[in-house]
């Protein structure tokens, strides 16, 4: 979902100061009732749902022995980050994921809180935090078996700090996905001129060219971090039938599948507890 993860460079793991940019903040708070008009500004990550959870459905299938007919995710924990109003919290909780949905803006929280009261079961496998990535790595070492981070990477400031989190709160093993836009002329023009100013596929203003990930950088950073990339595969959206698909071409968006290393690798690639962050007082309770 779209979000707004600002992280500090200096001090990474610290929760003293907030990690969220207040301007972009502002502007989804604006539309943070939105999120489930299908009609409305996030009608394309909506349809998003109808590539994007069988990809993360049937990658972890794949990789599993265990099925429950009817609740194949059964089992499985997973931490969507940036869940905006829960629009893939959602339908993961259906296929019997438990989904922890984590977004900075109290309203998307709130908005996401709401849409799933309506339907008793994902009431009870869904829970939302209003927090940032970092605020819970301490509480939330290795608890994890996924992370989907989907529209999210482009808009974090530090990237590498992202990735180590995300590795810090999966178990040894545990599967990332991420989709994005790649840093491409072609994503500028139609991603922000055509998207954004003349069709209005997604509110003006909601992406920063210079933020965009290719996924050459990306895999760089994940595989320096810890993770083994599996896949990445191009998207693309169709604005006239509101539809997307897989392509070869990731020059516009595209999604990756990431597995972090198991315990043996993972236990010399982590730093020792010392250097961990020290609990802090406001670590995890702005939910």
């Amino acid at each position: 979902q779209l979000s707004l993860f600002r992280f500090t460079v200096k001090r990474p793991f610290s929760t003293s100061h907030s990690s969220v940019d207040s301007k972009e903040m502002k502007k989804f708070q604006l539309l943070a009732h939105k999120w489930w008009d299908e009609e409305g500004e996030y009608a394309a990550l909506h349809s998003m749902n109808d590539i994007r959870v069988p990809f993360i459905r049937d990658t972890l299938l794949s990789m599993s022995s265990n099925y429950h007919l009817g609740n194949p995710l059964s089992g499985i924990k997973i931490l969507d980050v940036g869940c905006g109003g829960g629009l893939l919290s959602e339908p993961l909780g259906r296929l019997g994921a438990s989904v922890t949905g984590i977004d900075p803006v109290e309203d998307n929280i709130r908005t996401a809180d709401r849409h799933k009261s309506f339907d008793p079961v994902l009431a009870k496998r869904i829970q939302y935090k209003s927090s940032s990535l970092e605020e819970i790595v301490e509480e939330s070492m290795e608890t994890f078996d996924v992370i989907v981070a989907s529209e999210v990477v482009e808009h974090v400031a530090d990237l590498e700090t992202f990735i180590k989190c995300c590795s810090q709160v999966l178990k040894p093993e545990g599967s990332l996905f991420i989709t994005t836009i790649n840093k491409t002329q072609l994503s500028y023009v139609l991603g922000i001129v055509v998207a954004e100013k003349i069709m209005g596929i997604v509110p003006e203003g909601t992406h920063e060219w210079e933020k965009f990930v290719p996924p050459e950088e990306l895999e760089c950073l994940l595989e320096s971090n810890g993770f083994s990339v599996k896949a990445v595969s191009g998207m693309l959206y169709n604005p006239l039938s509101g539809s997307w698909s897989w392509v070869e071409s990731t020059s516009l968006n595209y999604a990756v599948h990431a597995v972090k290393a198991g315990a043996q690798a993972h236990a010399t690639d982590t730093p020792p507890e010392t250097d961990m962050q020290q609990p802090s007082a406001t670590a995890g309770t702005a939910g």
